[in-house]
């Protein structure tokens, strides 16, 4: 039987699922995978420094691989970071697979056991925690319209795989005829999103904890403060 409050995640376990949108650590590419060691250096290198700010040199660098096989793999830091976006995508899945609450049996209690799962990955410096694609689009979005479509799809993809578990909270709990899963989904990215832009104005992942936390009060309070008692 579950509570009303969903189980507290160990951070430790946390930040073995990696989630889209935001709040992933480092992960380390298999050994001789030159691709897949670039696309990690893009993350761990944008999230700290921001895209414009990252060289290819400096992401070869962090990678441990030479200029030569950057270029192999892609024809230009724009290709790396479309291919990054898309690895982002890849490295959330299995936080609606693998992730603690996934198995809660009510789906409200689901929901908000996905939210207490994002405020414990809240933690550490800002760059381990923040969003790759989150931050990149933000200074892509007007100038190159391949990222801000590879950071859409990402974006969209962890809204989608959200979507199921609170349009079946909707089914079983009354919330006002307005609400649509896909659309509380994209205010669940949009809080959290919002909440790595604040932690970045104060270095500090505590307001970002606050904001999320209001967020699941919010839905508690939508959901008629529903879960199975």
């Amino acid at each position: 039987m579950t509570t009303n409050h969903s189980p507290s995640i160990p951070a430790a376990a946390a930040r073995d699922v990696p989630p889209a949108g935001g709040g992933t650590p480092a992960v380390r590419a298999p050994r001789g995978s030159a691709r897949a060691k670039l696309i990690a250096a893009a993350h761990a290198t944008v999230r700290k420094q921001g895209y414009a700010a990252t060289t290819v040199d400096q992401i070869c660098a962090a990678a441990g691989v030479t200029k030569g096989a950057f270029f192999h793999h892609f024809a230009s830091k724009e290709e790396l970071a479309v291919a990054a976006a898309e690895g982002w995508t890849e490295r959330a899945r299995p936080m609606f697979e693998l992730a603690p609450h996934v198995s809660l049996e009510d789906p409200l209690d689901r929901l908000l056991g996905h939210i207490d799962f994002r405020l414990s990955m809240l933690d550490g410096p800002t760059e381990d925690y923040t969003c790759f694609v989150g931050t990149m689009v933000q200074e892509a979005y007007a100038t190159n319209d391949r990222i801000r479509a590879a950071c859409e799809a990402s974006i969209n993809a962890y809204c989608q795989a959200l979507a199921p578990d609170i349009q079946a909270a909707m089914d079983v709990y009354n919330v006002p005829e307005d609400i649509t899963a896909i659309g509380l989904a994209q205010h669940v990215q949009s809080v959290l999103q919002g909440a790595f832009v604040l932690a970045k104005t104060t270095n500090d992942p505590a307001i970002a904890r606050g904001t999320v936390t209001h967020l699941k009060r919010y839905v508690r309070m939508l959901f008629g403060a529903g879960g199975t008692p």
